[in-house]
């Protein structure tokens, strides 16, 4: 679901704003958006309720990261809607997507190494597992990532 329609409380607006900032250190030139999702029935039917999705947006396509914006989803163990103020990060997939299709998908599971059909270059796959294991350590996941 749309970041922006899930946050209920002062902490995970903080850590979502966070989120974005970190992206933006790695991706200075990256456009952040809360609602990558567009707001109708169809896509309300198919909704998360325990992610929090948000994008990045880049000026072009981009050569080094092999697409034109990248879709963060942070998997959550319980809905930021519910009750606890504080809710745990299970996990953290990245897509990197073009007008046309994804292009490449990296989820911290496994060995944390993209697949897909255009990858990104090396240099960007450090870039985002770093990212990933900065969010983390934001959400107090810290030992989680360090296994990776």
């Amino acid at each position: 679901m749309n970041a922006s329609d899930q946050v209920r409380s002062v902490e995970l607006a903080q850590r979502v704003a966070s989120v974005a900032v970190l992206f933006r250190q790695h991706f200075p030139d990256a456009r952040a958006n809360l609602t990558p999702w567009r707001d109708d029935p169809q896509t309300r039917a198919h909704a998360e309720q325990e992610s929090l999705d948000l994008s990045f947006h880049l000026p072009g396509w981009s050569p080094r990261s092999q697409c034109r914006s990248f879709l963060l989803q942070l998997r959550l163990e319980q809905s930021p809607a519910g009750r606890s103020a504080r809710p745990r990060l299970l996990g953290v997939t990245i897509r990197g997507l073009t007008y046309e299709s994804e292009r490449w998908r990296l989820a911290s599971v496994g060995d944390w190494q993209p697949t897909g059909s255009h990858l990104p270059q090396p240099a960007v796959v450090e870039a985002l597992q770093g990212f990933v294991r900065e969010v983390f350590e934001l959400f107090g996941a810290g030992a989680s990532a360090r296994a990776a």
